[in-house]
């Protein structure tokens, strides 16, 4: 069962807007995968954040 995807859409500062198609969310960059870019998928599943595709398969 896959958690929510987001798309990583502003990386500022220490912080990342991430976006789904019903919700909008910032998160500290700490939180994130070490090589996350603008553009990049991640996926949001047991309080940890994965960088995916917009599937939501690992990378």
């Amino acid at each position: 069962m896959f958690g929510s995807i987001y798309r990583v859409d502003l990386i500022s500062g220490d912080y990342a807007l991430l976006r789904s198609d019903s919700n909008e969310n910032t998160v500290a960059l700490a939180l994130l995968p070490e090589d996350i870019n603008e553009g990049d998928h991640v996926r949001f599943e047991l309080i940890s954040y994965v960088k995916c595709d917009i599937n939501g398969n690992e990378l």
